[in-house]
């Protein structure tokens, strides 16, 4: 499952290569009688053990379920709902500018309807009167994803507001004046925004509105969104994207990036979110606040604009990213907004306009977030009071930065080396893994002792010492394990099944095998998605070595136990591994420690009264805690601990169960009593897996919080406990896995 970012862009206006289209659901009608129908609506899913994408049903005339649904739970709804500054801004804007006048209002992306519910009663619509009355205000709902429009009518229901919003569950460039409604609207109010502010379909959805839905001279909320950024030094973000010269510190002989193919092993070019106050004591600024874009709501914006800015450094350093934010203006006076600014940013926005007590800082929230654009290479050294030049590109759906130094240098590196068939885009997490020098000697420590394992298993048998070589088979996506054991066992065989890099991996494999010493000969890359293998598989031999990180590419932003797809895998492969096959690693461990998580707890306590609207009947379905019954459970989710605002460690690290990796697949049962070891506030636990990579148990690679490179699994508790010498000392962790379906159940 995806979450925050990219699911709220899933379930709402998207936009995929360029076109808004609906997010992965296809709608059939189907027959249940002669005189009846049922609409049914397919969502897809990945099963994360097979990594494999699966239709779930949705039926339209099913009720919301009572209990934490994933597709909802996983989303960032609930965490935009606890967004108290936001909510107070909308309303405020709102109210303002409707102030019992009528008008025709049209809210694209409304999800629960709080905004189409604020501009109803800021228009003082009557009891009982129908939405599409002549003689006072009218409101108009679109909202694409339809378990959201379930959850909406619900609230609408619960609060009155059922008769007095017209809601449909279309895309807004679905559409018709006409056909679904009778005359274009006068007011736009919409929530349309992602941390880009671009990417979740802001523009062709404003474009359509204008040319289709909206009279000539519409009013809109919000009124403007200005776009901010600021150069930073930070080797952390460095890190993020710049493999090739990370590679260039590590001893071991393996290039994943060789010289003259920078860009064959990448992030892609783009801006990613991320919390980066977690950041503030890594980062140096070297440059003040600046304006980069300026977008209002109230006319037809273009689908391409481009800016250069010129920026003033404060301070000699190597720029290795742009850190950017938005602040949205919702009221055409300039009197109300709301900022996504770092909060090292104190007042910076007097000197473009605005109050010098406007407000920058905001609570620690999820939805939204800073973005950051990685410098090429090492970066950009500048020096103070030097002037720098950088280039700002906007497309209908995101934003895009160049250095005028550097991109003279991109055009001499694409000169020696064309990497548009064999390159591939990874995480900055991913890259970063990559370049990590105790993580890549540790890797090799494990795989050195797995081949030595493997010739010493070979020579106790005369029969297996006349095999041509052993067979190894890479079960998950990791480049660097294919070539680090075609590095060290020449005579190996290796079937790298590559899942999800596929034929893009298997042309990666061959662009840079000169350069690390093998032949494709010796590797084979095989994409099938059978349940089984057979001997047929394998050409008439057997696995003598199984090995994974475990890395699934695509899964990075999922739960940490979703790479026990490699159980899975090493399944499949039961019945061709051989007698005294070395399996790396063997065992996975799921660990636990108590979390003092205030921020995190906060973005997702349950929701009571928000701005005057009940939204208690939507807690359960997304997945809220606080404030419920004993019996709800809050879901797992994934975060990167290190940047969920303030954290604290309130217990040593525990042992709930043991996965056996030598074995097939199997259900497994565990827990622990957590005692605490610090007096505080226990939020929830943190989660995750420690992969013990050989026999010994000596090598063992964690993924904790302490780790920052992989996300952790975040169980938070129904209600806060306070922990203490004198009051709560402990608690129980039950958990137990589910090999169908591979999910992990926490109470």
């Amino acid at each position: 499952m995806l979450r925050c970012e990219q699911l709220q862009t899933l379930a709402r206006n998207i936009v995929v290569s360029g076109r808004r289209r609906q997010s992965s659901k296809v709608r059939l009608t189907t027959t249940r009688s002669s005189s009846s129908s049922l609409m049914m609506m397919f969502q897809l899913k990945v099963n994360p053990l097979t990594g494999n994408s699966e239709w779930v049903v949705i039926e339209e005339e099913q009720q919301v379920d009572a209990k934490p649904t994933p597709m909802l739970a996983t989303t960032s709804y609930l965490d935009m709902l606890n967004d108290t500054p936001r909510n107070r801004a909308y309303r405020n804007a709102i109210d303002k500018l409707l102030s019992q006048q009528s008008h025709h209002v049209l809210d694209i992306g409304s999800g629960t309807g709080l905004l189409s519910m604020m501009a109803a009663r800021a228009m003082g619509i009557a009891d009982g009167l129908s939405a599409c009355s002549k003689s006072t205000g009218m409101v108009t709902a679109c909202e694409s994803y339809l378990p959201m429009v379930k959850l909406m009518k619900k609230v609408l229901r619960a609060n009155n507001m059922d008769r007095k919003i017209r809601v449909f569950n279309k895309r807004s460039d679905e559409l018709t004046v006409g056909v679904d409604i009778a005359s274009r609207a006068n007011v736009l109010v919409s929530e349309i925004l992602d941390s880009e502010l671009l990417g979740e379909g802001l523009i062709p959805s404003l474009q359509h509105a204008y040319d289709n839905l909206l009279v000539h001279n519409y009013q809109t909320v919000p009124y403007r969104a200005t776009t901010y950024g600021q150069l930073v030094e930070s080797t952390h973000l460095w890190k993020l994207h710049d493999l090739f010269n990370n590679e260039a510190n590590v001893v071991d002989g393996i290039h994943l990036v060789p010289k003259g193919k920078e860009s064959i092993l990448q992030v892609k070019p783009q801006q990613f979110a991320m919390h980066c106050d977690a950041l503030g004591e890594e980062i140096r600024l070297l440059s003040e606040p600046f304006k980069i874009f300026e977008f209002d709501f109230w006319k037809r914006p273009a689908s391409h604009g481009e800016t250069q800015v010129h920026i003033k450094a404060t301070d000699d350093g190597t720029v290795h990213a742009v850190v950017s934010w938005w602040v949205l203006q919702l009221d055409d006076e300039g009197e109300i907004f709301y900022s996504t600014a770092p909060k090292w940013i104190n007042s910076p926005l007097s000197m473009n306009g605005l109050p010098s007590s406007y407000p920058c800082t905001r609570d620690w929230c999820d939805h939204w977030k800073q973005c950051v654009w990685f410098s090429k290479g090492k970066g950009l050294p500048v020096y103070k009071d030097g002037d720098v030049c950088m280039d700002a590109i906007h497309t209908d759906i995101s934003i895009s930065y160049e250095f005028k130094a550097q991109s003279q240098r991109l055009k001499v590196d694409h000169l020696e080396f064309s990497t548009q068939d064999s390159h591939i885009d990874l995480s900055p997490e991913r890259i970063a893994i990559y370049g990590d020098s105790h993580w890549r000697l540790t890797i090799l420590k494990a795989l050195n002792l797995a081949v030595l394992s493997l010739s010493l298993s070979l020579g106790k048998d005369i029969r297996l010492q006349k095999k041509d070589s052993p067979l190894c088979v890479v079960a998950d996506d990791s480049v660097f394990l294919t070539i680090a054991i075609a590095h060290l066992s020449k005579t190996s065989h290796i079937i790298s099944l590559l899942p999800g890099l596929r034929e893009k991996g298997s042309q990666y494999l061959e662009a840079v095998a000169d350069e690390n010493g093998y032949s494709m000969n010796q590797i084979e890359v095989i994409n099938t998605r059978k349940q089984q293998w057979t001997m047929d598989d394998t050409h008439q031999k057997k696995v003598d070595l199984l090995i994974a990180e475990p890395f699934y590419f695509g899964a990075e932003g999922m739960l940490p136990w979703h790479n026990l797809q490699f159980w899975s895998k090493r399944t499949m492969l039961d019945s061709i591994l051989s007698e005294d096959v070395c399996i790396m690693p063997c065992k996975g461990i799921l660990k636990a420690c108590a979390m003092s998580l205030p921020d995190l707890w906060r973005s997702r306590r349950s929701l009571d009264n928000i701005e005057g609207f009940d939204h208690t009947m939507v807690n359960s379905t997304l997945g809220a805690c606080g404030g419920l019954t004993s019996s709800s459970e809050s879901p797992c989710l994934p975060f990167f601990i290190w940047q969920c605002g303030e954290i604290e460690k309130l217990s040593d690290t525990y042992t709930i169960m043991e996965f056996d990796l030598l074995k097939p697949l199997s259900s497994c049962h565990g827990k622990a009593e957590v005692k605490f070891t610090e007096i505080g506030v226990c939020h929830g636990f943190a989660l995750w897996i420690d992969w013990v990579m050989d026999s010994s148990g000596s090598i063992v690679m964690s993924t904790g919080p302490d780790e920052r490179y992989w996300k952790q699994g975040v169980k938070l508790l129904a209600e806060p406990l306070v922990v203490g010498k004198e009051n709560i000392l402990s608690t129980v962790i039950n958990a137990s896995f589910d090999p169908l379906t591979g999910e992990l159940s926490v109470s």
